[in-house]
């Protein structure tokens, strides 16, 4: 058994590292929400395990604490078992105060506005092995 992922960012080169093993991890528009009573955004998310030869796949739960205000771009929340596509998740601000945006294939993109940056990356359960690796043509 391969060792579970967990991770803390806290900065934007923390965020990067997360960001790069949750690229192309599907995430059931479900699966999407903020914590009633914690200002915390959480979402669940199949990812692609990029850190592993074997092609597998695990569960993974991301988190981001301090989130005052979300706002959602091309994504239908009414839809919930539509699954979205992770391309890149990215952090600006400073330690006090800042924006996280999720970009997901079909343009659409998840907004945070956040009170510094504090996100939790953590698998869950087994891996399994997929046939299908994700490919990006660079053209």
């Amino acid at each position: 058994m391969a060792a579970a992922v967990k991770l803390r960012a806290r900065d934007a080169e923390d965020l990067a590292v997360i960001s790069a093993l949750l690229q192309d991890g599907l995430v059931p528009v479900g699966d999407i929400g903020l914590l009633p009573g914690e200002q915390s955004f959480v979402m669940a998310v199949n990812r692609y395990r990029w850190e592993r030869e074997a092609r597998e796949r695990i569960h993974a739960g991301l988190r981001f604490d301090g989130v005052r205000d979300i706002r959602y771009r091309g994504i239908d929340r009414k839809d919930r078992g539509q699954f979205l596509s992770i391309l890149a998740i990215s952090y600006d601000g400073d330690a006090a105060n800042g924006v996280v945006v999720l970009r997901f294939a079909g343009g659409g993109a998840i907004r945070l506005d956040v009170d510094g940056l504090n996100c939790i990356l953590a698998d869950f359960d087994e891996g399994w092995p997929t046939l299908w690796t994700p490919r990006h043509d660079l053209e």
